[in-house]
């Protein structure tokens, strides 16, 4: 571990909470000399101050223990770039336009890879007044069944969440061309292009 590193990262998030070492140092009751000395790079927190130290400054401990505030890159807003992170205890969605650490039932998620669908994989689309009707011959059991669908713009995205032993059937507003993305529990994240 960079001693400096972890003590630059701590002096930044107090700073950015304006708090003087001593206001810090009070609120877990140890010395501001113990605080300035992390700052320094001169020492560590104990491992039992860790949870309130993170608590306090709002980070999460492996951020503070890496050393690593890094800003996520921007993709300058288009939800096309959305990533979406599915549980794989729950199902539970989650979905960020940028980079995040998510977790869900004690486990730390990663973003699902985006797949293009195959003729054979893709989902049936027909235009009906002003929606798109959607449909699918997957067979929605249990053990493998497409859990939502999306469909993302450059400036929106609407997600419609599905159940196993429903049919696919849904109908969303036409609104330009975008990105049809769907979760199936056995193939994945798949999309295809409207």
């Amino acid at each position: 571990m960079e001693y400096r590193k972890i003590g630059a990262v701590i002096r930044t998030l107090r700073q950015e909470q304006n708090m003087t070492q001593k206001q810090l140092a009070d609120k877990m009751n140890i010395s501001d000399k113990t605080v300035s000395k992390w700052e320094r790079g001169q020492g560590l927190p104990d491992i039992s101050l860790m949870p309130e130290l993170t608590a306090i400054l709002g980070v999460e401990m492996e951020n503070l223990l890496s050393g690593d505030l890094t800003p996520n890159e921007s993709d300058g807003g288009n939800m096309k770039n959305t990533k979406y992170y599915v549980c794989p205890s729950c199902n539970s969605l989650t979905f960020c336009t940028g980079e995040a650490e998510i977790s869900c039932c004690g486990k730390k998620l990663s973003s699902l890879e985006l797949k293009k669908a195959g003729e054979s994989e893709k989902l049936h689309v027909e235009a009906m007044e002003e929606d798109w009707y959607i449909t699918s011959s997957h067979p929605m059991k249990k053990e493998c069944y497409i859990s939502f669908l999306a469909f993302a713009s450059g400036d929106r995205i609407q997600v419609i969440k599905q159940y196993p032993e429903w049919d696919l059937n849904v109908r969303i507003p036409k609104r330009g061309h975008g990105i049809l993305i769907w979760y199936s529990t056995g193939q994945g994240l798949l999309s295809q292009l409207l």
